[in-house]
């Protein structure tokens, strides 16, 4: 009988355990294996765009919580200070490609984690002040065009798209300014057109009638790879556990925002400066769900054809390891 008993016993522990997933038979846990992560809270620099929606989404849904992480966001005044603040108030950033890349060349050590954004149809775009007669990509063989920077997204694939206007590139003149400036640089006619990414194309359609001269995701720059995180290569070394977390649950995320494009309209209302009309009328492209290297050497090449880059730059290097699609 005292055999049974024990016996009985015991089998009620196991169930207890089994139920609970609190005495660790099966190395599993209750917070997704969160206990295995080097770290379990991370900061990611963003800016105030489009592509950053999913994070948002994440957040919203806790889903960084459900896998044991706790992130937070903090807006960068711009890219390039983005990436300078990688291992020391931030551990992860976004930005565009371009500007990672432009970064390994200039020598800083990065490790992408994710592609946040491709262009869709004006998604990113020239637009001009509402008065403009500039109505044609090739009415104008030496324009001065707003840029961000001369060196980013902007300058690349304005360059490539009014090449195939034939505007030659040598002539066209860019004018760097952060995007809450262009509009005014528009309406004073400082410039002849400025390149905006969303939300910035529809704000300023809204605010002072600008017009889209072109979309900038077309012929050889249709459906650009525009951006994703990165980490510093030392960061990605000492905490491959928690990246991959984080590469989970942005996969999640980025299938959700992409499967539901109004739930990205409507998270623009609580981050970009954005009323829910204006949300509504935001064009938005695609979140891919995976590192792809076809898509990312793209990127690259046209920067080395272009002479961003002094040389050719494999992304299969910048990937994390085990990582090919």
């Amino acid at each position: 009988m005292a055999t049974r008993a024990k016996a009985l016993r015991l089998a009620a522990v196991l169930t207890t355990c089994v139920l609970t997933a609190s005495c660790g038979l099966f190395g599993g846990s209750s917070n997704g294996g969160a206990a295995d992560m080097e770290r379990n809270v991370i900061r990611i620099g963003v800016l105030q765009v489009v592509d950053v929606a999913p994070l948002r989404i994440a957040l919203t849904e806790k889903l960084f919580e459900k896998a044991g992480l706790q992130v937070t966001l903090v807006n960068q005044p711009s890219e390039a200070e983005a990436i300078k603040q990688l291992d020391a108030t931030l551990d992860l950033t976004w930005a565009t490609h371009v500007s990672l890349f432009r970064a390994v060349a200039e020598g800083t050590e990065l490790q992408l984690q994710g592609e946040a954004y491709q262009a869709g149809p004006n998604s990113m775009a020239l637009v001009t002040s509402a008065t403009s007669d500039y109505d044609d990509p090739g009415k104008k063989q030496s324009p001065t065009i707003a840029v961000p920077s001369e060196a980013d997204i902007g300058a690349l694939t304005t360059r490539a798209v009014l090449d195939t206007a034939a505007v030659e590139k040598q002539k066209i003149k860019f004018r760097s300014m952060p995007f809450a400036e262009m509009e005014g640089a528009l309406t004073s006619g400082t410039v002849d057109a400025a390149f905006m990414i969303e939300p910035f194309i529809t704000k300023a359609q809204r605010k002072i009638g600008a017009k889209i001269l072109t979309d900038t995701a077309r012929g050889p720059t249709l459906d650009f790879p525009m951006s994703g995180y990165a980490s510093s290569k030392k960061f990605a070394e000492t905490n491959p556990k928690t990246l991959k977390v984080f590469r989970d649950v942005l996969r999640d995320a980025q299938q959700r925002a992409q499967a539901n494009k109004l739930s990205v309209q409507d998270s623009l209302t609580s981050y970009a400066d954005v009323d829910q009309p204006t949300a509504a009328l935001v064009s938005v492209g695609t979140f891919p769900l995976s590192l792809n290297p076809i898509r990312l050497q793209r990127v690259a090449d046209m920067m080395d054809t272009e002479d961003v880059l002094s040389g050719r730059l494999d992304v299969q290097q910048l990937l994390p390891p085990g990582t090919t699609n």
